[in-house]
């Protein structure tokens, strides 16, 4: 099982955590958790006014085998206007756009969108239960 919660943060909001939203998939292969603007096709979508977010901007995908992977999906335009970084523990690792990273098996963190223009993220915590 995949638990996602998210919370869109801006500067006046930070650390707090109203307007969290959760989403969890079990883990057989095939199973997709999506992160976005559009409502219609994501679990945990952001505000409709948050272009720094695609409308897809975000894929969770389990593999053959159980184990998770997230995507930074390309959204429109040619150099996305956030920023991506997987963050367990002590350590940060940025994703490409475009790019894949798997996701620790039976760990937890949480993956960081950051508007590039502006004080305002998107947080999203993970946690694989095995």
């Amino acid at each position: 099982m995949l638990e996602l919660t998210m919370a869109a943060v801006t500067a006046a909001d930070a650390g707090a955590t109203a307007g969290m939203q959760m989403a969890d998939a079990p883990s057989e292969p095939g199973a997709v958790l999506r992160v976005g603007r559009d409502k219609s096709v994501c679990r945990l979508s952001t505000p409709d006014d948050w272009l720094f977010v695609s409308r897809v901007h975000l894929e969770f995908r389990c593999g053959p085998d159980g184990t998770w992977q997230l995507t930074w999906l390309r959204g429109s335009q040619p150099d996305p206007s956030s920023e991506v970084r997987l963050v367990v523990g002590e350590y940060a690792q940025p994703v490409a756009y475009g790019g894949t990273v798997p996701l620790p098996r039976g760990g937890s963190g949480e993956i960081v969108v950051q508007d590039r223009t502006g004080p305002r993220s998107v947080n999203v915590g993970f946690y694989h239960e095995v």
